[in-house]
């Protein structure tokens, strides 16, 4: 059986097949719907159902509360309808970057280790038309003989080179092969924009960035192009990393500081090996120890979902609305895989899988 569901932010109307969710049947639909994830774990695709009912696939308390269901509201990528609907996500009218979608045959330029475990990937278009974006979004990429994961961008969305940052997950495939095999020459594929996790150039306000591991290359694109467009508010960017080995681009970051006046670099170690000048700690603990309130703020995230998710509260907790924070969680494939699992449980699968480079896991 099958469910008519009207999206009106989309201005267009689906039809979602039994088992699919909303999310699934308005992508291949080609609506830009908003969304991270895929696994009720960010809350990126958060919508209002206005009529109509759904079924729930289980999700974090994260990503959408008990409050927030009973006022109704829902993740589009865990809706299945049980009857016709009608839905709209959420966000103001910056919160959809509207470029088209594009698929891309590209070429490896250049390729280097900017840490132990993250690849520097740079490639050219070959073909499929100049690559549009907003600062912040991703792409699905696809390497030789690789299954497609999704990356985001580190280049402005002025430069002709695309840039991808990647880290190599102990027992994946996609990046064992880039961190092994990947050579100059290779073709690969490349297909987006996708993402709302992105620069408003039109905020005035302060603007918070934080970045952890792998998650500085949508950062990057960020505060370069944000830069770039004469944004002067104040912008202070936090970087988290685990040890000194773990810290890569900081002259490039230093170089942007030191000729931009407005912005504020602070990198934060979480186990430093040795003696070190740093501040130690979890980053959101040093965040914590340098802002009581923050007015008129917009906040953007980018690493592992327990650093991006304990951002958020602080953030939260510090007067920060939610609508101002924009939050990318790296998730590896085998957390989107369906799960079973009740909301509290995929809570602390979430803190156990993921933790990388820049934060402590909790699993013991």
């Amino acid at each position: 059986m099958s469910h008519d569901v009207q999206i009106t932010t989309a201005g267009k109307a689906i039809t979602v097949e039994d088992g699919d969710t909303i999310l699934d049947a308005a992508l291949a639909a080609g609506i830009a719907y908003p969304h991270s994830c895929q696994a009720g774990r960010c809350g990126a695709c958060k919508s209002r159902l206005v009529e109509g009912e759904v079924e729930m696939l289980p999700h974090t308390r994260f990503s959408l509360s008990e409050e927030e269901r009973d006022a109704g509201l829902v993740l589009a990528c865990r809706a299945m309808p049980r009857s016709d609907c009608t839905i709209a996500w959420l966000g103001d009218d910056e919160e959809l970057a509207a470029h088209p979608l594009q698929k891309l045959d590209c070429v490896v330029v250049e390729l280097d280790d900017v840490t132990h475990d993250i690849k520097r990937v740079r490639l050219q278009v070959e073909s499929g038309g100049s690559f549009t974006f907003t600062a912040g979004q991703y792409a699905q990429v696809t390497f030789p003989g690789c299954p497609p994961r999704e990356y985001s961008m580190a280049n402005r969305p002025d430069e002709p080179i695309i840039e991808f940052h990647v880290r190599h997950v102990p027992g994946g495939t996609t990046s064992a092969h880039v961190a092994r095999e990947l050579a100059v020459g290779d073709s690969v594929q490349v297909e987006g924009p996708y993402g709302t996790s992105h620069l408003r150039e039109r905020h005035s306000g302060p603007i918070v960035v934080v970045a952890g591991g792998s998650g500085l290359a949508p950062v990057k694109s960020i505060l370069e192009t944000a830069l770039a467009a004469g944004m002067r508010q104040p912008i202070h960017f936090y970087f988290g990393a685990r040890d000194e080995r773990d810290v890569y681009l900081e002259p490039h970051f230093e170089e942007l500081a030191r000729r931009h006046g407005n912005l504020r670099t602070d990198i934060v170690l979480s186990a430093p090996s040795g003696a070190t000048r740093r501040s130690t700690g979890l980053v959101t603990e040093v965040m914590a120890m340098r802002w009581e309130r923050v007015t008129g703020c917009r906040a953007y995230l980018a690493g592992p979902p327990p650093m991006v998710e304990a951002a958020t509260e602080l953030l939260l907790a510090r007067g920060v609305p939610a609508d101002n924070i924009h939050a990318d969680a790296f998730y590896t494939s085998a957390d989107r895989e369906p799960t079973a699992a009740t909301p509290e449980e995929q809570a602390v699968q979430s803190d156990a899988n993921t933790a990388c480079s820049c934060c402590q896991s909790t699993a013991s």
